[in-house]
């Protein structure tokens, strides 16, 4: 293993990433790649493994600390090529933790890459083959987003579907502190946040508790 490759994850303070786990990265990143060029797992201009390393793969296993760790699953909503359900399953075998790291996606195409990639690194995942607004009464342990919705799509769909959670994170991009205000003129939210390692516009959001506010 590169020194490089493993000072790139040393960034990854909560994770302690030892080599196992890298190599574990780095075949993900192969084979986001090399099922790329058949379907579409992220966009077709990012082809250096250097920039999945770091837009992808770090950014997913920087909200480690976020995730209920007591729990017996968490929940990946949209979850496309795996980001970050698939780096917090592979996290997971890192600290021996026997937590379930459910899936949904609705695109066939995605869940056979979702469950290759699966079987191949033995991850404790469930691939959910759904349209997530069509599942209701959920319960889970953290609820992760990252590219799949608006925070307030993603908001309704909390509060009407889950039955039971602990946590809600979301990966906030460059509009994410308007983002943030809008939500809470409708919102009532119990939150944190912390920069993001990835990208100095961007931070990460840790919702603990949601309540709609009466107009």
């Amino acid at each position: 293993m590169d020194n490089i490759i493993l000072n790139s994850y040393s960034k990854i303070s909560d994770l302690n990433v030892s080599r196992e786990t890298c190599n574990e990265l780095e075949s993900l990143i192969s084979m986001i790649l090399e099922k790329n060029t058949e379907i579409n797992i992220i966009s077709k201009k990012m082809s250096e493994k250097e920039a999945i390393r770091d837009r992808h793969i770090i950014d997913s296993a920087q909200i480690i600390d976020f995730v209920d760790l007591n729990s017996n699953t968490t929940s990946d909503l949209g979850t496309g090529g795996g980001m970050p359900g698939l780096i917090v399953a592979i996290a997971m075998k890192k600290i021996k933790n026997n937590m379930k790291v459910n899936l949904y996606e609705k695109s066939h195409h995605k869940c056979v890459f979702l469950k290759e990639v699966s079987k191949k690194l033995n991850l404790n995942t469930e691939i959910i083959h759904k349209d997530i607004f069509t599942v209701r009464n959920i319960e889970t342990g953290t609820i992760m987003s990252r590219a799949f919705k608006p925070m307030p799509v993603v908001l309704n769909l909390v509060n009407e579907n889950f039955k039971n959670y602990k946590n809600i994170i979301f990966f906030m991009g460059s509009s994410g502190r308007k983002t943030l205000n809008e939500a809470l003129q409708e919102w009532d939210l119990d939150y944190e946040e912390k920069k993001s390692l990835t990208s100095k516009d961007s931070f990460i959001l840790n919702i603990k508790k949601i309540k709609k506010k009466f107009s």
